[in-house]
């Protein structure tokens, strides 16, 4: 059953309402959400590792890549870019010969890490678990 919002009365303002395309959508579930696309960056398979590893501290791209076992290279470039773009990592050019680049979390990518992290952690204490359910699945697909 969907529970509905009281709608508080409009405020007067000084500014003229937003157009409708320029209105912040803050609804996971809608599909012009930022949030929303925000979630599924970070849900994506690569992503979600490379945030978890991120969160173990800052890594090299090839060390990342390493880490992030079975992720290819164009894939973790294009994770890390849409993962920049959303503000949960930086990358910084460090002025070496030859240059490097490291990839480190910022204060909102630690933190989705650390959820990603309690995520993670509970899989993996229930690996058992879903083991077993997937055996009686598939006995009972025969």
């Amino acid at each position: 059953m969907s529970e509905q919002r009281a709608q508080s009365p409009a405020k007067p303002s000084a500014e003229p309402p937003a157009e409708p395309s320029q209105q912040l959508v803050t609804d996971v579930f809608a599909s012009a959400c930022t949030s929303r696309a925000a979630f599924e960056d970070v849900t994506a398979k690569w992503a979600s590792l490379a945030l978890l590893a991120l969160g173990e501290g800052g890594y090299r791209f090839n060390a990342l890549r390493r880490r992030v076992q079975g992720v290819s290279e164009k894939m973790l470039s294009q994770t890390l870019q849409a993962l920049e773009r959303d503000g949960l990592l930086t990358r910084e050019v460090l002025s070496t010969i030859p240059p490097r680049v490291e990839y480190s979390l910022t204060p909102l990518g630690s933190r989705v890490a650390r959820h990603l992290r309690a995520l993670a952690d509970l899989l993996e204490e229930t690996a058992p678990e879903v083991e077993a359910a997937r055996r009686s699945y598939e006995r009972r697909q025969g």
